[in-house]
């Protein structure tokens, strides 16, 4: 299996919405990515689209539009936690030797509203917002290990301070306990600040076979361990007992024993924060800290955690998430995060999900 390593990337800037189509959107951090590096458009062999949009063939008009004639062209829709699996799915190519060089691109329109509610969970019943589940969520922490609303609430100070250093994030401001605490009240305990927004914006990704990173860089970022699980598709299965996110520690127990690696050597994380409360589930399931301890665990300081601003902070456009955390955790190993660098990392981790949890991906990465 060659390895295969991360060598440019390029997030756009987040926005709520704009006149451009998908596939303009897709193209802006692609054309960033030639721009910067000294690639032939005539190298990229294959070329994934990450994106919940119902445009068909999007991949290959994004190709066209880029001059770009790919081998291998697709879109890959696996809502919220389309980006880590586009992702992979280059990695597999690559690592197989089907190709040397593909660019992994995500975008999402903020008009997209198929991705946004789960009609067809007749689970959920009247409940299909993404709200409710993360509500049920909290209050099953809350009851069972004493989490309070003001630990949720520091989950959103922490990343909107963060993302007022970020450039491309949606949110520039910070905002205070008390901001938060006193937002509106959505679904009980989940208050307005407590929720991610919806918006557009894209990212990419180019990765490279082992033999072609030279050409490219000599500070490449590696992919050392992935880890995927579905565990089911309606809410009814799941969780049995809703403190835990059972796709997530599955998909990390995956990804470490691949990397070799374990938590204490992580450095730096992007975790998947779409509500305040799901970042402390996660603290949890990818095993920083144990089951329950996971509010305690925002006031540490040993893992920086979402330093672009998250998910919370840097809005939520679903099909490029995944890229968007990959691209911060790249830029941060590689030394190039800007005003969000933290020091010395050396080894990264990204958390993506959907569904309530119902699948997750877990990517490490090191220099």
């Amino acid at each position: 299996m060659d390895k295969v390593a991360i060598v440019a990337y390029e997030t756009s800037k987040f926005i709520k919405q704009s006149d451009a189509s998908i596939f303009e959107l897709s193209c802006q951090p692609c054309i960033g990515i030639f721009k910067r590096t000294a690639i032939d458009r005539s190298e990229v062999d294959a070329l994934i689209l990450s994106s919940c949009c119902t445009d068909q063939y999007g991949s290959t008009i994004v190709s066209e539009m880029l001059r770009l004639r790919p081998r291998i062209s697709y879109r890959v829709d696996n809502l919220c936690n389309s980006g880590t699996t586009a992702i992979t799915s280059a990695f597999s190519h690559i690592s197989a030797g089907l190709c040397d060089c593909a660019l992994v691109v995500g975008a999402e329109k903020s008009n997209n509203t198929s991705a946004q509610k789960l009609r067809w969970d007749i689970t959920r019943g009247c409940f299909n917002l993404p709200i409710h589940w993360a509500s049920i969520f909290a209050r099953s922490h809350m009851r069972n290990f004493g989490t309070t609303e003001e630990q949720m609430a520091m989950v959103s100070v922490k990343n909107h301070k963060n993302s007022s250093k970020n450039p491309t994030a949606l949110f520039n401001k910070e905002v205070t306990l008390q901001d938060v605490m006193n937002s509106r009240m959505i679904s009980e305990p989940i208050k307005l600040l407590d929720c991610s927004s919806i918006c557009e914006g894209s990212s990419a990704l180019l990765l490279v076979s082992k033999k072609k990173v030279k050409q490219f860089t000599d500070n490449p970022v590696w992919i050392k361990g992935i880890g995927h699980r579905t565990t089911c598709a309606s809410f009814s299965q799941v969780a049995t007992d809703l403190v835990s996110l059972q796709s997530t520690r599955a998909a990390a127990e995956q990804a470490y024993k691949m990397s070799q690696t374990n938590p204490k050597n992580i450095d730096i994380a992007e975790l998947h924060d779409a509500f305040t409360i799901m970042e402390i589930l996660a603290y949890e399931d990818l095993f920083f800290t144990q089951k329950g301890e996971g509010g305690k665990f925002v006031y540490q300081e040993k893992i920086s955690v979402n330093p672009r601003g998250g998910i919370l902070g840097c809005g939520h456009p679903i099909g490029a998430t995944g890229i968007a955390q990959t691209v911060e955790i790249a830029a941060q190993l590689a030394g190039r995060a800007g005003k969000t660098q933290v020091k010395g990392c050396k080894t990264g981790l990204v958390h993506n999900m959907a569904a309530a949890g119902s699948s997750s991906s877990v990517i490490i990465l090191g220099t």
